[in-house]
């Protein structure tokens, strides 16, 4: 880190009151992002996070076009948020004006890229799950906060104070861009010949009906990565406030089954078969307007098409870069795409990577 950004944080802490802390460095994931936890005397604790802005491509406009956002990068094509602050403080009112446990907002400056948050503790489900925690109560949980949120349609913009930050749609060019990665990744890493024109354009076809159905279903409030690394169990809490909820940033208006595609096919964890069928059911129990046969044909193609982007955006293209623990998630991750492609509906898929992608490149 620059002096000059150490000293720009230092300067904030102390202009909102946190001059006197005790900072204490956090590990950190694959983002940009860092953060540490502040103590004050007297045991009371704050989470400090860091995002500079110049580390990150240029966000979507609101209106962009397809080729202006292809031009501007994968954040604005992929419509992500860059780590923005305005994005972060933004969508944590939103979800705690919905009685939800996001992070209270003690200070922020979205220009230098920093803030003050609400601790709310270690508890994450993946560690509480892997030290032996019961997961079921925790997974009703996360899945009864997805029936809270998608009760209602989300605004299309989130404001708090100055701050307004659109609520873009998950649309089929973000989901094209991201599952494309696949193509891009997972040849250079499992040593394989690059795709021809021939199998792209064949993927193109096979993905296409999947991406405009995503966009056609986009129509509740969608965290994005809603997976057991970013949940926290709070138990002294009442009904879904007992989920913690961070890194929310990249929020979206999307499909209802995006975010239960992260949940019950997390990437870092196992989650089995029943587990996943059972935490189905009980969502589509307590929403019985929604068509099941429909929901699920849908959840089966998006969390194919997941199951994609991670293992080349997220994995194959992070351990090209020398992050080589990303590697341990890749088998995993593999399984949940082949549990996926044994829909029927999906038999077309199934055989381009049958044919593309050998056993043996799957690892």
């Amino acid at each position: 880190m620059s002096s000059e950004r150490e000293a720009a944080k230092a300067a904030f802490l102390k202009a909102h009151g946190f001059g006197d802390v005790r900072r204490q460095p956090l590990g950190g994931d694959a983002s940009t992002r860092s953060y540490e936890r502040l103590h004050r005397e007297g045991g009371q604790s704050f989470i400090f996070m860091d995002q500079p802005p110049a580390l990150e491509s240029v966000v979507c406009p609101p209106n962009a076009t397809d080729a202006e956002r292809l031009a501007l990068g994968y954040n604005a094509a992929a419509r992500l948020a860059a780590g923005s602050v305005a994005a972060f403080v933004a969508t944590a009112d939103y979800l705690r004006q919905r009685g939800l446990s996001a992070p209270r907002i003690h200070a922020y400056d979205v220009a230098q890229g920093l803030a003050v948050l609400e601790d709310l503790g270690d508890g994450l489900y993946a560690t509480l799950i892997a030290e032996g925690q019961d997961e079921r109560p925790l997974y009703e949980a996360a899945v009864d906060l997805q029936v809270v949120l998608h009760a209602e349609t989300p605004p299309d913009v989130l404001t708090v104070d100055e701050v307004r930050w659109p609520l873009l749609t998950y649309d089929a060019l973000a989901l094209k861009h991201a599952t494309d990665t696949f193509l891009e990744w997972w040849p250079q890493f499992a040593g394989i010949p690059a795709f021809t024109p021939e199998a792209v354009a064949e993927w193109d076809a096979l993905w296409a009906p999947v991406w405009v159905r995503g966009e056609a279903g986009a129509s509740v409030f969608t965290h994005r990565d809603y997976h057991a690394q970013n949940l926290l169990w709070l138990p002294e809490r009442k009904g879904v406030a007992r989920v913690g909820l961070l890194d929310f940033q990249d929020a979206l208006r999307a499909h209802p089954a995006w975010d239960l595609t992260h949940l019950l096919q997390d990437a870092r964890r196992d989650v089995s078969a029943v587990l996943e069928a059972a935490m189905l059911d009980r969502y589509l129990t307590a929403r019985p307007s929604v068509d099941q046969g429909a929901f699920i044909a849908d959840y089966r193609a998006l969390a194919a098409s997941n199951a994609a982007r991670i293992l080349g955006r997220v994995f194959a293209r992070q351990a090209l870069l020398g992050r080589r623990q990303y590697e341990a998630f890749m088998p995993r991750t593999w399984r949940y795409l082949e549990r996926n492609l044994t829909d029927p509906a999906l038999a077309d898929l199934k055989a381009w990577f049958d044919r593309y992608v050998p056993a043996e490149a799957r690892r």
